[in-house]
């Protein structure tokens, strides 16, 4: 029995529809768990299903390298997903003409907050240039920080850990924050998780309403323009210090 366990077992591991059935079955009850939760934001989903895969992979010793492997096409779909979510915020587009002015003001200062409160907090902290360097770009969409990251000198898989933990982290405060400021516009709850949580940030937007999920969407992918111009201006302004 044991020995055609491990046949079978040999076999999974090398086919990548065992891994993205895996995957995708653990989002489904991560997502399944949050609703019976009633939307706690500690058990959401993008949390609960990475934690169901890594214990998969710890039991089994399956080094992330095969799991990567075998699930490389999800990051293919990162594209199609982002290009849809301009459906949404086009629906939007009567307010966000008449919003573009406080929308500029909150990016700038939103994007420029993400950016130097990483890298003076790490440099308070002891932490290396090139630590300070990937983290700089954390608040960013996860392609964009990466490139930023690459192109400064700084560690792109520090870089990939850091806006996974930022874009979590987002989400399950931005209810409490949100609500500690008494802000239920979902204008503003979009438009603050897209540009502080980025992907994470919009999927939970998209959970509350359409509109926030657009405005979500609208600050993701601004900040992600942003973040690539001021971190090189930042680091060369604070160079001079």
């Amino acid at each position: 029995m044991s020995e055609t366990f491990q046949t079978l077992w040999a076999f999974l591991v090398d086919s990548r529809l065992f891994w993205l059935t895996l995957t995708l079955l653990s989002y489904l009850l991560a997502a399944a768990v949050y609703q019976r939760s009633g939307g706690n934001p500690l058990l959401l989903p993008v949390l609960t299903a990475v934690v169901l895969i890594v214990l998969v992979l710890t039991a089994t010793n399956t080094p992330y390298a095969l799991y990567a492997e075998h699930t490389s096409f999800l990051p293919f779909l990162i594209g199609p997903a982002t290009v849809a979510l301009a459906v949404p915020l086009y629906a939007q587009l009567p307010r966000l003409k008449r919003l573009w002015s406080p929308i500029l003001v909150a990016l700038m200062v939103g994007s420029s907050t993400a950016i130097l409160s990483a890298i003076l907090i790490a440099r308070m902290l002891g932490a290396s240039i090139q630590t300070q360097l990937s983290l700089a770009p954390k608040s960013a969409t996860m392609p964009i920080a990466m490139e930023v990251t690459a192109l400064s000198g700084g560690s792109p898989s520090l870089t990939t850990v850091a806006v996974a933990i930022t874009g979590i982290a987002g989400a399950i405060m931005a209810g409490w924050l949100l609500t500690l400021l008494r802000l239920n516009d979902p204008r503003v709850e979009g438009f603050a998780l897209g540009l502080s949580a980025h992907a994470i940030g919009t999927a939970r937007a998209f959970q509350s309403s359409d509109t926030a999920g657009a405005f979500a969407a609208l600050g993701m992918g601004l900040n992600g323009v942003v973040t690539a111009i001021l971190v090189p201006l930042l680091l060369s302004v604070m160079a001079l210090f």
